[in-house]
């Protein structure tokens, strides 16, 4: 009869040295064009450009197009003769040759043919110059940029119709077919779609050695199986498909994490807890998913610096993510190595303790990061 193998972790891998190889070994994929209505959240394979909006002067208020010059000291009671009467002009309308600036339409008076100006108008009051919405010499948005609607409605008023994006495809997949695993990966698929990848989430118990051999992903991110029970063989399989990275990985909650490489293609596995695959997703996957996509990186989410207020404590060589409650200025740690489901429901964001730290104490500032 053979012998049981047993999965077992050698050496937790520092986090600094896991991101060092996410960075080195993860490559950017192969862009795309997509319409600009099916960009939001994909990054940018190119620059943006757009022609130079509008072709010439327009107005951007109703009222009179006037020469500023013309106007210069009038006042209510010192109205200032006009040499010529203004055009009437409303938004979106080109200016006339001659002006420079929109006057509000009860800044000048017109009667019997004879305008004057009652107040005083600025050159390029009430203009958009050439080129004011969109120059072409000047990107909309760069290469490495992740797109926003708010940047997508913007490029289609400028005329965009098409950009080149990269937009990963991530196969998400459960090892076991039991809720917390379930739950788990329709969290992870969520996350990857609203940051810009494409996610294909399996069904449970398909099997991580036929998703390893499939040439249909970018990456793959499977849940389950990291460690030494005896149904855990995730490891083991991609020991087998593939080249293990590490196993274990010196970040609590998470320690089991591995990941390798089919080819050129990352592997993430995660635990099966959903408190230690979301801490090692938030600060391993999402910067696996920010190579592949060749986003600029930026350090995890906008972060809110707040007051703690209870000490935190951890151990010096591991990485701890901790979930924190927040009010009125301040955050309240709620646990730590094991978060409860309970603690992730009632948190509003999450703090990461770096390895070289024992925690923090009371009134520490801390910086909040808010969940997917």
């Amino acid at each position: 009869m053979a012998s049981e193998i047993i999965q077992t972790i050698a050496r937790l891998t520092p986090l600094d040295e896991v991101l060092a190889v996410v960075d080195a070994e993860v490559k950017p994929v192969t862009p795309r064009t997509l319409d600009v209505g099916a960009a939001a959240g994909r990054t940018l394979a190119n620059d943006a450009l757009a022609p130079a909006r509008p072709s010439a002067a327009m107005a951007l208020l109703d009222g009179w197009a006037v020469s500023a010059d013309e106007t210069l000291g009038a006042g209510s009671y010192a109205p200032a003769l006009l040499l010529r009467a203004p055009a009437r002009i409303e938004v979106g309308q080109a200016m006339p040759a001659g002006t420079d600036s929109v006057a509000p339409l009860d800044a000048v008076k017109v009667s019997g043919g004879r305008a004057e100006a009652l107040a005083t108008v600025s050159p390029g009051d009430g203009v958009l110059p050439a080129g004011g919405d969109s120059d072409p010499a000047i990107p909309l948005h760069r290469v490495g940029e992740r797109l926003r609607i708010t940047d997508l409605a913007a490029f289609a008023a400028a005329g965009l119709a098409r950009v080149t994006v990269r937009e990963p495809r991530i196969r998400v997949l459960p090892i076991r077919g039991n809720s917390i695993v379930s739950a788990t990966t329709r969290l992870l698929a969520a996350d990857i779609e609203r940051r810009g990848g494409a996610a294909r989430l399996d069904e449970g118990g398909r099997g991580l050695a036929v998703a390893l051999a499939a040439d249909s992903a970018d990456a793959i991110i499977a849940v389950g199986g990291t460690g030494s029970g005896r149904n855990d063989s995730s490891v083991q399989t991609l020991v087998r498909e593939g080249e293990l990275a590490m196993h274990g990985m010196a970040l609590t909650p998470g320690e089991t994490a591995a990941l390798g490489f089919v080819g050129s293609r990352p592997v993430l596995l995660l635990p099966g807890r959903l408190d230690a695959a979301l801490a090692v997703w938030l600060t391993v996957g999402r910067r696996l998913l920010e190579r592949l996509a060749g986003t600029q990186h930026r350090e995890y989410e906008p972060a809110e610096t707040l007051a703690l207020t209870r000490k935190v404590t951890s151990t010096v060589g591991l990485a701890e993510l901790v979930p924190v409650r927040c009010d009125a200025g301040r955050a309240e740690p709620l646990a730590t190595k094991y978060l409860s489901l309970s603690a992730l429901a009632r948190s509003d964001g999450w703090i990461l303790v770096p390895a070289d730290s024992e925690g923090y104490s009371v009134g520490s500032d801390v910086q909040v990061r808010p969940w997917p």
